[in-house]
């Protein structure tokens, strides 16, 4: 019984730990270029997204790259740009997600991880699955929305 009990608190423990570290991806950061600040943030299907909440320049500038022409006329911020990424526990990395690039109208696969810093995110957009071609980024965690 006490074998029991303690396999029983051993599983929890795990598990809270890798929701724990799932988690850690949410916050404020601050792109490359440093032209904006993306949240990202869990929903209630359990996936991780992200928004614009902050741009340097032109906080009207509209989406006139975006391949739906009904889509041109909203505005960049507030648009969600990461969507539906799941935490893949055994690669430590968030997967399975798209980012939409507002500067060229495109949308592609990707996946995020930490390396070593869990305040320097890795993105890395691809196509066509070809994780090897694609290009990467570094974004840096910020601790509040800037002004």
């Amino acid at each position: 019984m006490k074998k029991n009990l303690l396999i029983i608190a051993l599983l929890i423990f795990s598990a809270g730990m890798i929701y724990g570290q799932a988690d850690k991806v949410t916050g404020i950061w601050l792109t490359e270029k440093k032209g904006s600040q993306i949240r990202i943030f869990k929903a209630t299907d359990g996936k991780y997204y992200g928004k614009i909440e902050w741009l340097e320049e032109d906080k009207d500038r509209l989406d006139v790259n975006n391949p739906d022409e009904k889509l041109r006329s909203k505005k960049v911020w507030g648009m969600l740009i990461l969507r539906g990424f799941s935490f893949n526990a055994l690669k430590k990395q968030w997967e399975g997600g798209t980012i939409y690039d507002p500067e060229n109208g495109k949308t592609y696969d990707c996946y995020m991880w930490f390396d070593g810093n869990d305040n320097q995110l890795h993105i890395k957009g691809y196509v066509l699955g070809m994780k090897f071609i694609g290009r990467e980024t570094l974004w840096t965690r910020e601790q509040e929305l800037r002004k």
